[in-house]
């Protein structure tokens, strides 16, 4: 689908992570961070099969954990399962947040205000280090991907130390989803260390190059790869 060119710029906030921006075309929005698209509200397939995917390949899933609230598709389609009973949002910024209670509201079906949404602001890295609960479902958006993050800090994410955290939040037999905006056979290679089942999901895009999802089940003991 083609929107027209002429934006209007709705919100800019200087973060200690550098300047995100809420901009409009025609009746859409989009989220730029530093200059460089993050997000936008008219093509949320592969925010959505993030989660549908991993709820279809994890046995009676109840809890979810979703790291990066994006346009709010992610955490939509979380709630969209009537046996989710909750799902845990994990945002670093603030603005992101106010404008999914604002602007971005209409189109995540005003998730925010689901009983079953808890929205906690942090870094996703600091809250999972002391972080004790355990989740059937984890998905991550946070990033543009393992080989192309917006932020230099984000590359944490895929280390195989993090993984090794994120299993440890996982229950039995649940499943570990990351987005992507491009293809990492790299990443790939990393999840099998670290996972028995790794599937990579290719979501073809109207314009442009697919996204993809990559999904992770059944993790080694960490001594495996250590």
């Amino acid at each position: 689908m083609m929107y027209g060119q002429m934006r209007d710029i709705i919100q800019r906030v200087r973060t200690p992570r550098g300047d995100i921006q809420l901009q409009q075309r025609d009746s859409h929005y989009e989220i730029i961070s530093n200059g460089t698209f993050l997000m936008a509200t008219y093509n949320g397939d592969s925010e959505r099969l993030l989660v549908s995917a991993a709820l279809k390949n994890t046995t009676a899933p109840k809890s979810v954990l979703i790291g990066g609230l994006g346009v709010g598709f992610s955490l939509a389609e979380a709630l969209h399962h009537e046996q989710i009973t909750q799902v845990t949002v994990i945002e670093i910024e603030e603005a992101i947040i106010t404008w999914n209670r604002t602007h971005l509201a209409a189109f995540s079906n005003h998730a925010l205000k689901d009983s079953r949404t808890k929205i906690i602001q942090a870094d996703f890295l600091e809250w999972m280090e002391t972080a004790a609960e355990k989740f059937d479902v984890i998905c991550l958006d946070i990033d543009n991907g393992p080989d192309w993050t917006v932020t230099d800090s984000n590359t944490e994410l895929y280390q195989m130390n993090t993984l090794h955290l994120l299993t440890g939040l996982l229950a039995f037999g649940g499943v570990l989803a990351f987005w992507s905006a491009a293809s990492s056979q790299a990443f790939v290679e990393k999840l099998k260390k670290s996972f028995k089942e790794v599937q990579e999901i290719p979501v073809p895009q109207e314009k442009g190059e697919a996204d993809y999802i990559y999904l992770a089940k059944a993790p080694f003991p960490f001594s495996h790869y250590q």
